[in-house]
């Protein structure tokens, strides 16, 4: 006996589990030589809405699979007629233990039928539809079905207005038959979908490089009195990754594999005449006073190119750099950091944090030409500098990793700059780093 792929199967999971049938006998699998037909319970996750190459969703294959393997389907048989590789159907019905890139094992799960979730107490469940039906027709009125239920009188009459038949007949089985297609996500259109003037403005943001929560607070500013266009940031994500909705969003960075750090002090040589973060002033560290900044240098291809990088840790207001020699030399550094620093008033450049990197190892210097303070962090202590860490990854959407830094001109780096500190920041309560800074530089030291 075999079955045939059912299309509104994820619609209707009345299996709560399935088991394996093995002739008789009952057994577990120990490793792959023992490949026997058991009898247990697993579960199918079903958020992955994966397709393979032919098409077809892998979840509804793994279930298919899995109620063949119920059916007493071999296992062979059940990988043919599903379109599986054999190995593939072993995986999916025994599940597999695998040694990760670090050798530690990982196991994964055999697949079988996810339980359903419970319907919530607020709809009305098969037994209430029964029972309204057979009330119904004894004659009795729509208050005293509620009554009966425990309802309200408006819930009865619509439910009997909205689930008739065709003839007009209430029927359980097909109220509730229609009640599941009408609850079905599948056949409704987002409202961006549908609202082309809301998609267009979401989509201009989205170009800007915004996050979808920056978006979703930024549409009550564009639609004050129209609250229908107000979405949340969930809805936003969710329409960016559905393909019926013409909403995309720029690239963003590929993070590989985290590698493991080496712990301890800094091998390469130190610098001299170091301040260290430990004597910084509390009133940096408690981010009460603008004028104190963090910077570092994000790194071209074969760190042969690189951009300088100054985030306020108050406003969050970002400088780039320009470094004209390409690598960042302890000279060029010096004299790009002084130039920018100077350029400020003197309240919004007290003191700049950075990293133990060479190319400040001329730091008196600039604390000479600017009254600057220079305190370095410990090593290998990235966290010490959050605002800088989380800038520089935002700044890889522009200049990915990989490329040639020293191609970028200085206009091009002002433009990016200046797009960044133009969006809205959560950490800032929604404000602008922009307009926060030009508040700042109004006011004296």
């Amino acid at each position: 006996m075999t079955a045939e792929p059912n299309p509104s199967f994820a619609a209707s999971l009345g299996q709560l589990t399935v088991q394996l049938k093995s002739h008789g006998a009952t057994s577990s699998r120990a490793d792959s030589s023992q490949r026997r037909n058991t009898e247990g319970y697993a579960e199918v996750a079903m958020g992955a809405q994966r397709k393979t190459r032919h098409g077809r969703m892998v979840v509804e294959k793994q279930e298919w699979f899995v109620r063949l393997i119920a059916q007493g389907v071999s296992n062979r048989q059940a990988c043919r007629i599903v379109g599986i590789n054999r190995r593939t159907g072993t995986r999916w019905r025994y599940g597999r233990t695998i040694l990760n890139r670090a050798g530690e094992p990982v196991h994964y799960p055999p697949v079988s039928l996810a339980a359903h979730k419970p319907r919530h107490t607020r709809y009305l469940s098969l037994a209430e539809r029964t029972t309204i039906a057979d009330l119904q027709r004894a004659g009795v009125g729509v208050r005293g079905i509620a009554d009966e239920l425990g309802r309200a009188a408006s819930t009865v009459s619509r439910e009997l207005r909205r689930n008739a038949d065709d003839q007009g007949r209430y029927l359980p089985a097909t109220a509730e038959r229609l009640t599941v297609e009408r609850q079905s996500r599948s056949s409704r259109t987002r409202h961006l979908a549908r609202d082309e003037q809301l998609c267009g403005v979401v989509a201009e943001l989205l170009g800007k490089r915004w996050s979808p929560e920056q978006v979703a607070h930024e549409l009550p500013v564009w639609f004050p009195d129209q609250p229908e266009r107000h979405l949340c940031t969930e809805s936003i994500y969710q329409a960016i990754y559905d393909p019926r909705t013409d909403l995309t969003r720029p690239a963003k960075r590929r993070r590989r594999r985290r590698r493991r750090r080496v712990q301890g002090l800094e091998r390469r040589g130190r610098l001299t005449a170091m301040t260290m973060i430990a004597d910084r002033p509390a009133e940096v560290t408690d981010r009460v006073q603008v004028g104190h900044w963090e910077g570092d240098c994000i790194m071209g291809a074969g760190n042969r190119s690189a951009i300088g990088t100054l985030v306020e840790r108050v406003t969050r207001f970002l400088i780039l750099i320009h470094v004209p020699t390409g690598r960042p030399t302890a000279e060029a550094m010096r004299d790009s950091i002084a130039d920018t620093l100077g350029a400020l008033a003197p309240h919004l450049r007290r003191t700049l944090t950075w990293d133990q990197g060479k190319e400040l190892a001329l730091h008196q210097q600039i604390t000479a030409r600017t009254g600057t303070r220079v305190f370095f962090c410990d090593a290998h202590s990235p966290w010490q500098r959050g605002s800088t860490e989380n800038m520089n990854g935002l700044l890889r959407d522009y200049f990915p990793k990989g490329i040639d830094l020293a191609h970028i001109s200085p206009a091009e780096l002002q433009r990016v700059a200046d797009e960044l500190n133009d969006r809205p920041r959560k950490t800032l309560g929604w404000a602008r780093p922009a307009n926060l800074i030009t508040d700042a530089a109004l006011k004296t030291a």
